[in-house]
């Protein structure tokens, strides 16, 4: 039986790694024989748009040390958001002589495997993860653009996960757990009042920040 790793990580504190663990362990047993006890996780709260990750780092030095042999990830975005970054990981791992394994997009990248197809796959995957992750940018940029023209944002205060400084509206340091809030109201993961009551502010401003998810990049 091969050893194996798995991998998972969201961006905020907020958000739950529940779903992805379910789905990276029952791969690992159902596909690959392995243990629910034998498995090594490795966690990351944190952005996908670089490798400067706790548990990324962890994953790839276990690599290195040919702690496993194989790695499962939910899908191609949560362990990279860069195709670069996501190019540089799948050499390291081969180098290593470690599997790669997809859930989601039901992709496998071997060691010394030469399949074109997968090969074209996992790099077209890499980049329409990169490409999500800037249009979400782009759209908060154009949302504090809108906003900024906006006459009643010169008169009243600056929305939730925001903060005004010299006329500008700028990202405030909980913005991130804001977005990731926000995100889950509107999916219907996650109430209003505990929405309220994890960003420690009231339910009416929720309602008007679920109206404004363009500044968030939620549109």
């Amino acid at each position: 039986m091969a050893s194996v790793a798995c991998y998972c990580r969201v961006s905020t504190e907020d958000q739950s790694l529940e779903r992805q663990l379910t789905s990276t362990q029952e791969y690992a047993e159902d596909h690959l024989g392995a243990e629910l006890g034998d498995l090594e996780i490795f966690r990351d709260k944190s952005t996908g748009t670089n490798t400067d990750r706790s548990g990324y780092q962890d994953l790839m030095d276990a690599a290195s040390s040919e702690e496993f042999e194989a790695v499962v990830v939910h899908s191609v975005s949560r362990i990279c958001r860069s195709i670069t970054d996501l190019e540089r990981t799948a050499a390291r791992l081969e180098e290593e002589g470690v599997a790669l394994h997809i859930v989601q997009e039901g992709l496998t990248i071997k060691p010394e495997d030469d399949d074109p197809f997968q090969r074209a796959l996992f790099q077209l995957l890499g980049v329409f993860a990169e490409l999500e992750a800037n249009m979400a940018q782009q759209r908060t940029k154009e949302g504090i653009a809108a906003r900024q023209k906006n006459e009643d944002y010169h008169h009243g205060p600056a929305p939730l996960g925001f903060a005004k400084e010299d006329g500008q509206l700028l990202e405030a340091e909980n913005y991130h757990d804001v977005v990731a809030v926000l995100d889950l109201v509107r999916q219907d993961q996650l109430s209003k009042r505990k929405a309220a009551q994890r960003l420690d502010t009231s339910r009416p401003t929720i309602t008007r920040s679920l109206d404004r998810l363009g500044l968030y990049g939620l549109q």
